[in-house]
């Protein structure tokens, strides 16, 4: 049995050993560049097109970006322009062309139109990458870890900008407001937006505002296990509030549970009553 655990730690080591050195060494392989005489023939264009990033073509460009555009298999053709302060960039052949408040996409496409249309390029495969970003934020108010303005240096969507301000605090509303700098207003809840839907969990632009309200809370405190505050869930009840704080400590009663609403005493009351915001629930100590 130790001859064979021997062995078996030799074959594990030996594997190890390839695993770490194999990759490196085929790298190395890689990374040594042929060489080229100057007599070289430009590089051919092949068939297969650029791959796409989803979140980069859904960046909306602004005025000071500065961008790259390429047709694949044309070097005469690799332009690195800045959004001009009229919004448009000038490239060679078709000049000047709309880009601000036009996705990465969108853009691309429209380079494409204009020099297939005027017979510049058979069928151009354009690429359209965005080399460096103006300075544009988006502003995160309300119920998260960490409110302020975020940078967008890319396509965010929802989700991604509110992961990166530490989410959504326990007093927090369900739902997620969104003000456009164009006066829109757009309303999500947590859950759509966790469930990745491209409609709910939105790319952000810059100025939008994003807002999350505080969420309906309750207040607790007496003989109960966990006295504080707690949010509010949908059709909550006395009895589910109670069990949600932990319970009846050992010397609490049921019997002897006050509930104040808008600053006044709720004179009669049950277990199955909803609770509603601002609630203070008083949980009284019972007899021996």
């Amino acid at each position: 049995m130790l001859q064979t655990h021997r062995i078996l730690r030799h074959f594990l080591a030996a594997m190890l050993a390839v695993l770490a050195f194999g990759p490196a060494a085929a790298l190395a392989q890689q990374a040594a560049p042929a060489v080229v005489s100057q007599a070289t023939p430009a590089p051919v264009a092949t068939d297969k097109a650029p791959a796409t990033n989803p979140l980069a073509d859904g960046y909306v460009l602004g005025v000071g970006d500065v961008i790259e555009v390429s047709v694949l298999g044309r070097e005469e053709f690799r332009p690195r322009v800045q959004v001009q302060v009229d919004g448009t960039v000038q490239l060679p052949y078709i000049k000047s062309i709309p880009a601000e408040g036009k996705t990465v996409l969108q853009l691309r496409e429209d380079v494409r139109r204009r020099l297939q249309q005027g017979g510049f390029y058979t069928d151009p495969v354009v690429s359209v990458m965005v080399v460096s970003y103006t300075a544009r934020y988006v502003t995160v108010l309300g119920e998260v870890g960490q409110p302020g303005l975020v940078p967008v240096d890319r396509a965010y969507r929802l989700s991604e900008i509110l992961a990166r301000v530490g989410g959504l605090r326990p007093t927090g509303s369900e739902e997620v407001q969104v003000r456009r700098a164009n006066g829109q207003e757009l309303k999500f809840q947590m859950t759509d937006i966790a469930s990745g839907g491209q409609d709910k969990d939105i790319f952000v632009e810059p100025g939008d505002k994003i807002y999350v309200a505080a969420a309906p809370t309750y207040y607790i405190y007496g003989q109960i296990a966990q006295p504080g505050s707690y949010r509010i869930e949908r059709g909550m009840t006395l009895r589910q509030a109670l069990a949600r704080s932990g319970g009846l400590t050992e010397r609490g009663s049921d019997k002897k549970i006050k509930l104040f609403r808008d600053g006044k005493e709720v004179g009669r009351m049950n277990l199955s009553d909803l609770v509603k915001s601002g609630d203070t629930i008083v949980i009284g100590e019972r007899f021996f």
